[in-house]
C-alpha cells in the first residue's frame, strides 16, 4: 500500500554550486502508522512534518533511496484526519517508497526475528540504552528508555515507553517525550507528585513528573514535563529549563537527573551528574531547585537510595553509584551523602546506566534494577536489550556490607526445570546436558568443586560462559573473592537467551553480562572442563518467550 491523499511538490534547492531536486509530500493522515524504508549504507538526513504551518516534529533519518535494509514507523494516532507535510534534505529518492497502513512493516513476524532477544525487552524498532523513569504505578511498572526510532543506531534521543504487570512481560507504547528546540531528551526520572507539590495534578488524579536532560551543541539542561494519564501523554513544562549549570562547572556534562522523595525532611531531592560527580539538589515545588553538594568519582546516570542490611529496617545504609554500577555506602541527610566505604563493583559486563524503580508498592519494600545490556542484535531492525529485572540487597560480608543482586522472583514463571543431577565428573555433565540440545534459550544452573586444579568452567559452544580461576580469584577475568576464602566451590546460575547471557555467582554475590558468541562449530553445546572436578549439582530449564 502505498501513501493516499499524498501531494508530492518538486522545488529546486541550491547546495554549494549545484542545484538538487527536493520533493514535499502532503499527506493527510488516514492510518495508524508511517512506514519509512532505511538504509545503512545512505548518509542521514533532516526529516521534518509540518501542520498547519508549525512543525509537528524534526528527526535524522538514512532514508533508502534503493532497496531498504528495514523500516521503521511513526505512529500517527493523535493526527488523524490531520494533514501534514513532509520534507526531507537528504537524497529524496525514498520518499515516494514512505506509505501509511494500519500496520508497521514487519509487523506480522515482529517478535519472531533471527536475533530477537526472547525473555528480555527489547524495542520493536530502532535503538535503546539508558533505562529512564522507571516507576510503578496503578498496578503497572513503566520503563522509559532512550530511545532512536528511525535507526537500530544512536541519534534522535527520545524516550521510549513501555508497561508491565509483572516486569517481564512488556508492552511497547508510543514515543513518550520527542526533541524539540531545544534540543533532544536525554536520560532522567520520574516521580508521582501526591501531594500536588508542583500544582499539576487535576482534581484527585496526580501527576506523574518525567525530569530529564535536554542536550543541544551548546549545553545539557535540566527539564521537566508531567502526565495526567499514566504516563500516555505529557506536557512540558512551559518555564523549561529547571536547572542550567553549565557556567557553574564550566562544562556540558551536567546530565541525568535523578528525582526521589526525602520524608524526613518533607522535600525533593534530585542527583544530578555534573563534570566529575554528582550534585545534590532540593526543592519544595519540584520546579525551583537549591544546589546543597557535590560527590566526586562517578559519571553519568546516578541513583541513591536506602536498603537494610541482611533485611534488618533498624540497620540501613545508603547506596549511590553511577552508569558504570560502582557503587558506595554510606549515609545521607537529605543534602550531603557522606561514604563510609567505596568504591565497589557487583556486576560488570554489558550493564551499563541501570536504573531502580521507584514508587513501589507499600506492600513490596524491594529495589528493583533494570540496566541496559550493550548487546548487540546483528542484521536486526532493532538494536541494544534491557538485562532481566534484578532485586539488589545489602548483605553483610567479611568486609562488611555489600550489595548483591538476583533476578527478580517474577522471573521464575519463564523457565520449567527438565533436569537435575549431582555428583558428576566433567564429562559426564556434558553429557547429561547435550542430550537436552537446549541451545537457544535456556537456563542452567551448576555448583562446581575443584579437586586437582585451581580453574574450572564451562563453554557454551566454544565461548568460555565461566571460567573460575581459583589462584588468582579471577572469573572470566574480574577480580572475585568467595565469602569463604578457602572454598573450593563455585556456584553460578546462567541465564542463555538468543544473543546474550547473564550469570549470578554465588547468589548474586556477583554477576556479569555478555553477548552471546559461539566460537565453534562443535556439536558439543556445553563443556565442562576442570581436572577432575566434581559438578555438586547440575540444573537445567528451557524457558518461554515473554512476546505473544
Amino acid at each position: 500500500m502505498r501513501l493516499t491523499s499524498t501531494f508530492i511538490a518538486l522545488t529546486l534547492i541550491m547546495l554549494g554550486n549545484h542545484f538538487v531536486q527536493a520533493q514535499n509530500l502532503s499527506i493527510k493522515i488516514t492510518k495508524r502508522y508511517l512506514n519509512l524504508p532505511v538504509s545503512q549504507a545512505e548518509n542521514r538526513g533532516t526529516m521534518q512534518f509540518q501542520m498547519l504551518g508549525k512543525q509537528e516534529r524534526s528527526f535524522k533519518i538514512r532514508l533508502a533511496s534503493g532497496k531498504p535494509d528495514y523500516w521503521v514507523f511513526c505512529d500517527m494516532t493523535a493526527l488523524q484526519g490531520q494533514t501534514i507535510s513532509i520534507s526531507y534534505d537528504g537524497k529524496t529518492d525514498g520518499l515516494n517508497k514512505i506509505y501509511q497502513d494500519d500496520k508497521f512493516a514487519g509487523q506480522d513476524s515482529v517478535y519472531r526475528e533471527k536475533n530477537r532477544p526472547q525473555y528480555h525487552f527489547s524495542s520493536r524498532r530502532g535503538w535503546i540504552n539508558d533505562p529512564n523513569g522507571m516507576i510503578f504505578f496503578e498496578g503497572e511498572y513503566h520503563l522509559f528508555y532512550q530511545h532512536n526510532p528511525y535507526e537500530r543506531e544512536w541519534e534522535n534521543m527520545s524516550w521510549g515507553h513501555a508497561v508491565s504487570k509483572d516486569m517481564i512481560h512488556w508492552e511497547e507504547l508510543p514515543t513518550a517525550l520527542s526533541p524539540d528546540n531545544l534540543g533532544t531528551m536525554f536520560s532522567g526520572s520520574t516521580v508521582i507528585d501526591y501531594n500536588n507539590t508542583a500544582g499539576f495534578n487535576r482534581g484527585k488524579t496526580p501527576a506523574m513528573i518525567a525530569f530529564f536532560t535536554v542536550d543541544n551543541p551548546e549545553k545539557q539542561i535540566q527539564c521537566m514535563a508531567y502526565s495526567l494519564d499514566k504516563g500516555r501523554t505529557w506536557t512540558k513544562y512551559d518555564k523549561n529549563p529547571l536547572i542550567d549549570s553549565r557556567a557553574k562547572w564550566n562544562s556540558k556534562d551536567t546530565r541525568d537527573p535523578r528525582v526521589f522523595w526525602y520524608e524526613p525532611s518533607k522535600h525533593w531531592v534530585m542527583v544530578l551528574n555534573e563534570r566529575d560527580g554528582h550534585s545534590i539538589y532540593t526543592s519544595q515545588n519540584l520546579k525551583e531547585w537549591k544546589y546543597e553538594s557535590h560527590l566526586t568519582g562517578f559519571w553519568e546516570c546516578p541513583d541513591l537510595f536506602e536498603l537494610p542490611v541482611d533485611g534488618d529496617n533498624s540497620k540501613k545504609k545508603w547506596v549511590i553509584y553511577g552508569a558504570s554500577a560502582t557503587y558506595m555506602i554510606g549515609s545521607f541527610d537529605g543534602k550531603t551523602f557522606k561514604p563510609e566505604s567505596g568504591k565497589h563493583y557487583y556486576t560488570t559486563g554489558s550493564i551499563y546506566a541501570a536504573q531502580t524503580f521507584a514508587n513501589m508498592p507499600e506492600n513490596d519494600p524491594r529495589r528493583i534494577q533494570i540496566g541496559w545490556g550493550r548487546i548487540q542484535q546483528p542484521g536486526m531492525p532493532f538494536n541494544n536489550m534491557m538485562l532481566l529485572p534484578t532485586e539488589l540487597r545489602l548483605r553483610t560480608t567479611k568486609n562488611g556490607p555489600r550489595l548483591v543482586s538476583v533476578p527478580v522472583k517474577e522471573s521464575e514463571q519463564l523457565f520449567d526445570r527438565i533436569g537435575q543431577w549431582s555428583a558428576l565428573s566433567a564429562n559426564d555433565a556434558s553429557e547429561k546436558v547435550k542430550s537436552l540440545q537446549a541451545t537457544d534459550k535456556f537456563r542452567m544452573k551448576a555448583t562446581l568443586k575443584l579437586s586437582h586444579a585451581t580453574s574450572t568452567g564451562f563453554s557454551l559452544f566454544g565461548q568460555r560462559l565461566l571460567d573460575y580461576d581459583m589462584n588468582s580469584n579471577l572469573v572470566n577475568g574480574v577480580f572475585y573473592s568467595p565469602e569463604d576464602m578457602t572454598s573450593m566451590e563455585i556456584t553460578a546460575d546462567i541465564y542463555v537467551d538468543r544473543t546474550s547471557v547473564e550469570v549470578f555467582i554465588d547468589n548474586g554475590a556477583y554477576s556479569y553480562s555478555l553477548e552471546r558468541k559461539p566460537v565453534s562449530a562443535s556439536k558439543e553445546i556445553i563443556q565442562f572442563w576442570g581436572n577432575q572436578i566434581e559438578v555438586k549439582n547440575l540444573e537445567m530449564y528451557t524457558a518461554k518467550s515473554i512476546w505473544k
